[in-house]
């Protein structure tokens, strides 16, 4: 599968160590990476299909980014879609308002009749991606004369992310310019460090300070460095069967 990286904070930290040990980790996530960063007051993404730790460019991005309050990162271990540029996270994409909503995903989307509309949409052939264009048709739905409020905008996240979890291994980190999302839907699989003024999210501990187990089936979202909400707990949680256990194994040999 592939893993996620997430910070949230009200003051800027250097976050360079964090992503040099996070991107480390793709001697078993080969297929590619991506980061999501503010840069001298723009957010922008970077992203190649290629094994981060053999990218030409990834020591200098990593040297060059900035102290950042929100940043998010992926590695890629592909399950669904062909190893190329479209297919690498995060996907970022603007709805209605022109607010601009960012996603990584570690996870196989294997039942999601709604999500068919977009095979022939989307810029590559993730399933990822056609999830992350399944919300955004959800909140331009919802769009009346105004603006989502952010109480709006999360309700709007936490029914897509319920309807998307049975069956679904759903693991998501998703930034709508002011709130972070976070949601994981199987055990063992997400942690969080609490920092003096906000919180790192990883799928696998990236120092060795004390990590916290994520909550499980409950979404989560922060702004500027603080629990914003918790959504209500559901009963999406994915068990993974003997079968998938084995493919996954297979994938490391």
């Amino acid at each position: 599968m592939c893993e996620l990286f997430g910070l949230t904070s009200a003051e800027v930290i250097d976050i360079r160590e964090y992503l040099k040990n996070f991107y480390h980790h793709s001697i078993h996530h080969p297929h590619g990476w991506g980061l999501f960063r503010e840069t001298d007051g723009n957010f922008e993404i970077i992203k190649e299909p290629v094994r981060a730790v053999g990218s030409r460019i990834l020591h200098d991005v990593i040297q060059q980014t900035q102290p950042q309050k929100y940043a998010l990162a992926h590695i890629r271990l592909a399950t669904v879609g062909s190893v190329r540029k479209e297919n690498c996270h995060p996907y970022v994409g603007t709805d209605l308002t022109g607010r601009n909503w960012t996603m990584i995903h570690n996870g196989t989307i294997y039942s999601s009749r709604n999500l068919y509309q977009y095979l022939k949409m989307q810029k590559g052939d993730t399933d990822s991606e056609r999830a992350f264009l399944y919300l955004l048709d959800q909140i331009n739905q919802a769009q009346g004369s105004h603006p989502l409020s952010p109480e709006e905008r999360f309700e709007i996240v936490q029914n897509t992310v319920m309807y998307l979890s049975p069956r679904n291994k759903l693991n998501l980190m998703i930034f709508d310019g002011e709130l972070l999302y976070i949601h994981k839907n199987m055990k063992d699989t997400l942690k969080y460090k609490k920092l003096e003024n906000g919180f790192l999210f990883a799928t696998t501990p990236l120092d060795q300070d004390t990590w916290e187990e994520f909550p499980l089936a409950q979404l989560h979202a922060f702004r500027n460095g603080a629990l914003f909400r918790k959504g209500q707990r559901h009963d999406g949680v994915f068990i993974p069967t003997l079968e998938y256990i084995s493919a996954m194994d297979a994938m490391y040999i």
